[in-house]
């Protein structure tokens, strides 16, 4: 028996999140900047390194495997990767394999990813606006994404709305998009936007919409119930009665769910933040590759990473600042 990977304040870390790349085909403002370097291709992690990097977290306990990027499937031959890791679904390793995409690519990809064995995936769509899609993601075609989430419902996938909630911008679309998502059965989450990056004019604190204020716009015409209900990461969910639909709520500034917190991110180029907002990290790409034959060395750098994870993160904006902002963009960790 492998022990388990147990964390500074027993948490136990059975959910992993991968970037498999920096690249987006969009440029959301809250998690890019417009003109974006990109790492070399060097610097990334093989398509059979990420399969061992996983795999070995999966033998360490591991159960929910989240793939993310940038845009994920913008990577060139993923459903490879996708094909691998389905092996671990069929031993019962793994108990959920999944993606947050924006939704560009899945009418090529949907299929091939039910196919996978993947049977839920996150969309990040902000609002249902053309002309605020485009300002939001500066590249965005808000029809290719519509046409992903058809393709994606007919193939079979549960699919999930990601919303960052963003003063000024989609908070007058409230209601349209609960209604939108209940009448496609599909669930939905709002996100707090977080002092990610260097976002150049954008202004996170002007965009900051509290979601205990979301919450309270949402209970002018719904009677809400909160649910016990946890999947595993930081949403906290109540049900609108009138529709029957589940809301999550993400909330790292009113609310801090660190509490509860069983996760670890790794990028594209093999670290591993154990926090989304803090800076530290360690380098698992070096053990992974000056040790092709053997995983002992990988196993120990993890663990050595899971004994510093942090209590929680320090994001503030109570001040009227963005306390705890950190240096890199969302892109490079993967949200």
């Amino acid at each position: 028996m492998i022990t388990p990977l147990i964390d500074p304040f027993q948490r136990a870390i059975t959910y992993l999140r991968v970037s498999v790349t920096d690249r987006c085909d969009f440029r959301c403002v809250y998690c890019m900047s417009e003109n974006m370097t990109f790492l070399p291709k060097k610097e990334l992690l093989t398509l059979e390194e990420l399969d061992r990097l996983c795999s070995t977290f999966i033998g360490l306990g591991v159960e929910k495997l989240r793939i993310t990027g940038g845009e994920p499937l913008v990577r060139r031959g993923i459903m490879t990767f996708f094909d691998s890791m389905s092996r671990h679904l069929g031993t019962g390793a793994l108990k959920e394999l999944t993606l947050t995409t924006n939704g560009s690519q899945l009418k090529k990809y949907a299929q091939d990813l039910v196919n996978a064995g993947v049977k839920r995936v996150n969309i990040s769509l902000d609002t249902l606006d053309e002309a605020k899609f485009a300002e939001i993601t500066r590249w965005g075609r808000l029809k290719q994404v519509i046409e992903g989430i058809d393709a994606a419902q007919k193939a079979g996938l549960r699919v999930k709305i990601n919303a960052v909630a963003l003063k000024g911008v989609n908070d007058v679309e409230l209601f349209d998009l609960t209604r939108w998502c209940a009448e496609r059965d599909m669930d939905l989450t709002f996100i707090e936007v977080m002092p990610m990056g260097d976002i150049g004019n954008e202004d996170r604190l002007d965009q900051y919409w509290p979601l205990s204020d979301l919450r309270a716009q949402l209970e002018t015409r719904f009677t809400t119930t909160d649910l016990a209900e946890r999947t595993g990461g930081p949403a906290r969910y109540l049900r609108l009665e009138e529709t029957g639909q589940k809301i999550g709520l993400i909330t790292p500034l009113t609310h801090n769910f660190c509490e509860s917190c069983n996760r670890v991110r790794v990028t594209c180029t093999g670290e591993i933040y154990t926090c989304l907002g803090q800076e530290g990290h360690a380098d698992l790409r070096e053990p992974l590759r000056a040790n092709p034959e053997h995983d002992a060395p990988l196993q120990d750098a993890i663990r050595a990473a899971i004994g510093l994870k942090p209590k929680g993160h320090d994001f503030d904006y109570s001040r009227q600042r963005t306390d705890g902002q950190m240096s890199r963009h969302m892109s490079h960790t993967g949200g």
